[in-house]
């Protein structure tokens, strides 16, 4: 065996290999991993794009919690505000009030005191005539004893 023709032989069959390789196998490889590797690409894109996302979405949570504190504490305010103004209005009905019961209960003290003093006058007027009756010791008829107790009690 010849040493040169089987490594002519085998550089020919080792061509042929690369060539077939080149042509049918590494084509199909590549393809192969220019997909992966915009598939990997697209991936970290993605990712990116979530984490840009995200932030965005932290930061508009942050937000509208800030806002719905601040509209909170506005609603407070109003209430607080509302109940205050509640109070004052039932501070001033009740003292409305009060003073209505107090000038209708002073007109009933000014009515009882006028009742008290006509039957004071009516008592005393009965008294001073039965003390006249005993003093002159006569009887005056109704008609001038009601003239005559009328009379005193109008001077009292």
């Amino acid at each position: 065996m010849n040493i040169n023709l089987t490594l002519f032989g085998q550089m020919v069959t080792f061509s042929f290999f690369v060539w077939f390789c080149m042509k049918f196998v590494w084509p199909v490889i590549i393809a192969s991993m220019e997909e992966r590797q915009k598939k990997i690409a697209d991936g970290l894109d993605a990712a990116d794009r979530a984490l840009r996302d995200l932030e965005l979405a932290q930061n508009k949570a942050t937000d509208q919690m800030k806002e719905a504190k601040q509209e909170a504490a506005g609603i407070v305010d109003q209430a607080n505000k509302r109940a205050n103004q509640i109070v004052d209005e039932a501070k001033v009905q009740a003292r409305t009030e009060g003073d209505r019961l107090k000038v209708a209960a002073e007109a009933e003290i000014e009515q009882e005191i006028n009742r008290a003093k006509e039957e004071l006058r009516t008592a005393v007027a009965g008294l001073a005539l039965a003390g006249a009756e005993k003093v002159l010791g006569a009887s005056i008829d109704d008609k001038a004893n009601r003239a005559l107790v009328d009379n005193l009690a109008a001077q009292l």
